[in-house]
């Protein structure tokens, strides 16, 4: 799949508007990899106007990085308006929350950019998916846009690149060769990597320790073969709960906390587990648990998310059922 073939859906659209949507709460490759493509999309049509939107806001560390880089992430997407339609770092539409019935009643054309597998129905309604498992973030997708099209990024465009694969790498831990030749290419293009690594260390705020704390205060453990695996919940952060429950010495760490009727799960595990139980936590564990929870959940193969109804108690049984299950499949 080609960047000729987006601007060939957008010629036929004739469009004037085109609309960038990010899942909820996005992280930094969502919203650097629209900058850089929206930025991509202007070199090839100046008088293209380009919106980037964000379901119900984006993420605390996204907030950080937008007092550094020239990005404008709108509140109110005009998705009503636009002539074509662009879910990026997004493979289902109900990543989009509020969003998703506008773009379900849009006739504008959809193109999907993501580097995880698209959800059979996101695929039904998309013009164009263009998604690579392989790649480390969808900002590594876009980087081979400009590379298509034999476009050198400039500073700016090269570092939102720079740091959208760094944080969905998690500072380049899960890096492949193909990825650190990509790094290599963005800092011959100007990137400071120091100085990007920087703003993607969020200082520690009282509220985030304090979850941190009761979070590995309140774990159960669980040993199923060689595997710890630790559950627990809090009122809020609970990715960032379960990171520090995986830095503690478990292998899979599921933090779950309710709002109101809406329950949110975080899973994460370590690389090890990953690679010896091939058990992917976004496709094998969060999808049928979003599902049973009547919501929806997606992610990386060792960080993942979930958000559903339900109880605290039911969504962690479920979750430990699922991956027991899984457990003895890899066994056999």
């Amino acid at each position: 799949m080609s960047f000729t073939e987006i601007i060939k859906i957008l010629d036929e659209a004739d469009a004037k508007l085109i609309v960038l949507l990010c899942h909820h709460n996005a992280d930094p490759d969502a919203i650097c990899s629209a900058y850089a493509f929206a930025s991509l999309l202007k070199r090839f049509k100046p008088n293209l106007e380009v919106e980037i939107g964000a379901a119900q806001g984006i993420s605390r560390l996204s907030k950080h990085l937008l007092k550094h880089l020239p990005i404008e992430v709108k509140t109110q997407s005009n998705v009503e308006n636009a002539d074509a339609i662009v879910l990026l770092d997004t493979n289902t539409i109900q990543q989009l929350n509020n969003l998703a019935e506008k773009v379900k009643a849009s006739k504008a054309p959809i193109i999907v950019i993501d580097h995880h597998a698209a959800h059979p129905e996101t695929e039904k309604l998309a013009k164009l998916c263009i998604t690579n498992e392989k790649t480390s973030s969808t900002c590594e997708i876009i980087y081979n846009f400009f590379k298509q099209m034999s476009i050198k990024p400039c500073e700016n465009e090269a570092k939102t690149l720079f740091l959208g694969i760094a944080f969905d790498t998690r500072h380049f831990i899960l890096a492949n060769s193909s990825t650190l030749k990509t790094i290599a290419e963005l800092i011959n293009a100007g990137v400071n990597a120091q100085e990007a690594l920087s703003l993607l260390s969020l200082p520690m705020n009282f509220s985030e320790r304090v979850a941190r704390l009761k979070a590995c205060r309140r774990a159960k453990l669980f040993k199923i073969g060689e595997w710890i695996i630790a559950f627990s919940h809090v009122s809020a952060y609970q990715a960032s709960a379960a990171r520090a429950i995986i830095n503690l010495g478990a292998h899979v760490a599921v933090v779950a906390g309710q709002k109101n009727e809406t329950l949110e799960v975080s899973l994460r595990s370590t690389r090890e587990f990953y690679e010896k139980t091939s058990i992917h936590l976004g496709r094998d564990i969060a999808k049928p648990l979003g599902e049973y929870l009547h919501g929806m959940g997606g992610g990386h193969s060792t960080a993942a998310g979930v958000n559903g109804v339900g109880e605290i108690e039911t969504g962690l049984k479920r979750c430990l059922r699922l991956l027991k299950e899984r457990l003895v499949l890899t066994q056999n």
